[in-house]
């Protein structure tokens, strides 16, 4: 009925009561069903394309207001001690001997070792890494990989670490963990000390 009065544009109600005494066959009966479920599954995809352009431009949204508010952002050294404390909060070893951060992002190893090199008078000899992979890795390969993501000589590098337990053969992308160590204690403390006023001034703030 909403076809005809679509259609037609006449009132609902006219139409009901010059219909209601005619009585549809099965096959009349069943193009009606068949109509109201196409009807259905169009309406809903119609409504899920809807929800995902809405979806999308509230990513667009975001992304913009994040952009507007890093526009006057500067990171100076100081800034770089805090961001780099707040990592090591996270992801870095707490047990006082040297820097030890793990990680298998390259894009967060390789900003945690520009933090560094920004935020602290840096000996690069000082630097050591070790790889822990999966037994079905090329260790030569990745290897290779993180010494230049890191600008690391490979020679720097530890024994590396098999996990010898691999039963499914490993992604294509997974360049295994990467171990970063900085072997300067008095660099971990103060990133650990500063991590710890910083969780001070958090839970000290309001109630």
């Amino acid at each position: 009925m909403g076809h005809i009065e679509n259609t037609l544009g006449i009132p609902r109600s006219t139409l009901s009561g010059w219909f209601k005494n005619i009585k549809l066959s099965e096959k009349h009966k069943r193009k009606l069903l068949d109509n109201w479920n196409n009807g259905l599954i169009s309406a809903r995809k119609k409504a899920a394309l809807w929800h995902k352009q809405d979806g999308e431009n509230r990513r667009i949204a975001i992304k913009n207001d994040v952009k507007n508010f890093f526009s006057n952002i500067d990171i100076d050294k100081k800034v770089g001690e805090l961001l780099m404390a707040t990592f090591y909060l996270a992801e870095g070893t707490k047990k006082e001997s040297c820097f030890v951060f793990a990680n298998s992002n390259p894009e967060i190893l390789q900003g945690i070792i520009k933090l560094l090199r920004f935020s602290y008078k840096i000996d690069e000899l000082k630097f050591r890494c070790c790889l822990h992979l999966r037994k079905d890795q090329n260790e030569e390969q990745i290897k290779d990989f993180w010494s230049k993501t890191l600008n690391i000589a490979k020679s720097q590098f530890l024994k590396t670490q098999f996990d010898r337990r691999t039963i499914k053969k490993t992604y294509k992308h997974y360049k295994g963990v990467c171990v970063l160590h900085y072997y300067d204690m008095a660099l971990q403390r103060r990133i650990l000390y500063i991590g710890e006023k910083i969780l001070s001034l958090i839970n000290n703030k309001g109630g």
